[in-house]
Formats: C-alpha cells, sequence, structure tokens
C-alpha cells in the first residue's frame, strides 16, 4: 500500500444494490463540479452491462465516469488493483480542480482505499485445492466462526474472495489486523439505505427489467466466452442465470430466485452501512 502526501478530500456515495447511487453520484457532479470513479468490483469488465445494471452514457450525461468497462471478463481485477487505480484517478481528477466522487456497492473497495489491504500471504496450493471444492455458504459460515470481523466485510458470494480470506486465516489465525484507523483520505460520506421494503421490490424491479432487456441472452454470451467456472465468479445474476441454461434451475422460478439472492446479499451490504454509519455518526 503505497503512502498518500497531503490527500485531496472525496466524496463516497455507498448503498446496497438498487439504491440508486449512479444517478445520484450523478446530480452530485454536476452540483459539485465533480468525476465519477465507480466502485464495483463487476462494472469493471467489459460485456456485463445488464446483469451489473452498467450505467449507460445517456445516465453519464456528460459526467466523466473512470473505472468501467476496463478489464476483460476472463480476466481478475483485485482490490489491490482497485486502490492502484483509484489513488492515480483522485489525484488527476483533483489536478483538474474537480471533486472525485467515488460510488458504488463492492464495500470491501471501500475499505481497502480508505483504511488499507492485510497483510498479504504466500498461496497455500494443498489448502487452497480443498477449500475450492467447498460452497460459498460453508467457507463464508467457517469464515463467520474463525473471524468475524472479517465475515461482516467480504462478499459472501464472491468464492475467491472466501477461498483467500480462509487462506490467510490458516497462516495468520485471522485476517490481520490493518494498521489504519482513521481514513487515508479526507472523506465525506453520502449513504443511500432504502427501508427493507422499499429495497426488496426495487430489487425485484431492476431485475425484472433485466431479463426483459435481454440478461438471459446476455449471460449466454458471456457463458461462451469466459466458460461456466469464470461465470459463477461474476455474480450472482451470471451464476444463477448460467444455472438455467444449463437446464439446472426453472425459467418459471427464475426472477424469484434472482430476487431472493440479490435480497440477501442486499442485507449483508445494508449490515455493513450500518456498521459505516455507527463509526461516521
Amino acid at each position: 500500500m503505497s503512502h498518500v502526501d497531503d490527500p485531496s478530500p472525496i466524496l463516497c456515495v455507498a448503498g446496497p444494490t438498487a439504491s440508486g447511487k449512479s444517478a445520484r453520484a450523478v446530480v452530485l457532479a454536476k452540483e459539485l463540479s465533480g468525476e465519477v470513479i465507480s466502485v464495483d468490483s463487476r462494472q469493471v469488465y467489459r460485456m456485463l452491462d445488464i446483469g451489473t445494471e452498467k450505467t449507460s452514457k445517456e445516465e453519464m450525461d456528460g459526467i466523466p465516469h473512470h473505472l468501467i468497462d476496463i478489464r476483460d471478463p476472463k480476466e481478475t481485477y483485485s482490490a489491490g488493483d482497485f486502490v492502484k487505480d483509484a489513488e492515480r484517478l483522485i489525484e488527476e481528477i483533483s489536478g483538474r480542480g474537480k471533486l472525485p466522487i467515488l460510488a458504488g456497492g463492492t464495500h470491501f473497495y471501500f475499505d481497502a482505499l480508505l483504511y488499507g489491504l492485510p497483510e498479504e500471504t504466500e498461496p497455500n496450493a494443498v489448502l487452497r485445492e480443498d477449500l475450492e471444492k467447498r460452497s460459498t455458504d460453508s467457507l463464508m459460515e467457517e469464515i463467520r466462526t474463525k473471524d468475524p470481523r472479517r465475515a461482516e466485510r467480504i462478499d459472501p458470494l464472491n468464492k475467491r474472495r472466501l477461498v483467500r480470506a480462509l487462506e490467510i486465516i490458516e497462516t495468520h489465525g485471522k485476517v490481520p489486523e490493518r494498521d489504519a484507523t482513521e481514513p487515508r483520505f479526507p472523506v465525506e460520506w453520502v449513504i443511500l439505505n432504502p427501508e427493507r421494503d422499499e429495497l426488496r421490490s426495487r430489487i425485484r424491479t431492476r431485475l425484472s427489467r433485466a431479463l426483459e432487456n435481454g440478461l438471459i441472452e446476455e449471460v449466454r454470451r458471456v457463458r461462451e466466452y469466459v466458460g461456466d467456472e469464470r461465470l459463477n465468479e461474476l455474480g450472482l445474476e451470471y451464476k444463477i442465470v448460467g444455472e438455467f441454461l444449463r437446464n439446472e434451475r426453472s425459467g418459471d422460478t427464475l426472477l424469484d430466485s434472482l430476487s431472493t439472492k440479490v435480497w440477501h446479499y442486499a442485507r449483508h451490504q445494508k449490515a455493513w452501512l450500518h456498521k459505516l454509519t455507527q463509526k461516521q455518526y
């Protein structure tokens, strides 16, 4: 982690999926003369448009957006990659006299940028092979037992990150604490956190619209390009629709399954926001 000298102020827009972060970021950028840095682990990938509800050129409304469509979906993009890119962009945007506005729902990226990444450890090939055979639910339950602090921040659906966390726990006994207790940038937060019933309705509406707009065909194209193993790493929408394309899931229950799974993920995001607001306010 590089040291940030004389850090520039930033504005962070955070919230669960379907809470309106992208639209709010554009409004704020117009009001405050800002540029938007996407904090989304999937919108970095080309081809993943409908499933990630990627901000369109029209929705950007002339506001520069960064870290969207910068990777091929066969490639990986880590929290460390995000921190390096975000630090560079914050400096560049501030240098133009603009306000860096970071907006998205990948809360681990916010944590990594503001408070640093935990200490790295060498991968354990034997342990990794064993862990990769297990379900995400099983991996997440072990993390909750062994390191509850880490469980509050990790994406419970990203198997690659769950496996990596357990490798680190095996080496250190728990994921190492980071040194920083204060954010590395002067930061103001805009928190979008709709009530439960409203958010559930928004999630279902968004997913229904995604299916109408061609989500299944998008997943089919991505699957043909990256294969099933990688498809499962690209998020719930791609994993679940992939199961439908393999005839492992009924089309009649597809919207219900998507809505339920994405809602569970949104609850995890809301828990992170609750802890953040307690810390900030």
